[in-house]
């Protein structure tokens, strides 16, 4: 009996430990993007129905690929108040070809945007993750802009990027220029 009490303060204690870490993270990401020179890598808001496309979907037809859910389309425009509440300047914004990134892009209200199929889905496009990762990692290497780059792309991209496998909404924050992109800065949840 002692040892499974002790087991469960262990597990509450871990708990306490990885909610202050994330919280660390968090505040972190927000003074990175304050700061400007960063990139924000953004999965797409709620897309239900698991990873990847149904079978003989089109990227150009959104009918046929997993879409937002009313959910997902809220969570984004709530995301983009929030950003513009913590005055975070983004100077371009790019999104994958999928529909449910240009329109998690589009509704956060944060400007032009503009499609990168270097962030196109490398679930989808398995037998080019290579090089769709390399080209995604060139971008955020290439950005020594003074506001912050958003990319809103897929979980498993970002995950290949930094090795960090975001929920839906979420932005993983990285350094931007050269040799950088590999090195998340912090974290925000915001849905």
């Amino acid at each position: 009996m002692r040892r499974i009490r002790f087991a469960i303060l262990a597990i509450l204690l871990g708990l306490g430990a990885s909610a202050d870490i994330a919280r660390a993270g968090e505040a972190e990401a927000w003074s990175a993007l304050r700061a400007g020179g960063h990139v924000a890598l953004m999965r797409h808001a709620d897309a239900p129905g698991g990873f990847g496309d149904p079978p003989g979907f089109e990227v150009e037809d959104c009918a046929t690929q997993r879409n937002l859910s009313a959910k997902g389309r809220a969570d984004a425009r709530k995301i983009g108040a929030r950003l513009r509440s913590e005055g975070i300047l983004l100077q371009t914004i790019l999104a994958s070809p999928w529909c449910r990134c240009i329109d998690t892009a589009t509704l956060l209200q944060l400007g032009p945007v503009k499609t990168a199929p270097t962030f196109g889905n490398v679930v989808v496009l398995r037998d080019q993750r290579e090089a769709l990762t390399s080209g995604a990692r060139a971008v955020i290497e290439q950005w020594t802009g003074n506001g912050n780059l958003l990319v809103v792309t897929h979980g498993a991209n970002i995950q290949a990027l930094t090795g960090i496998q975001p929920a839906s909404g979420e932005i993983v924050v990285v350094r931007g220029g050269s040799g950088n992109g590999r090195e998340a800065v912090g974290r925000l949840m915001l849905d």
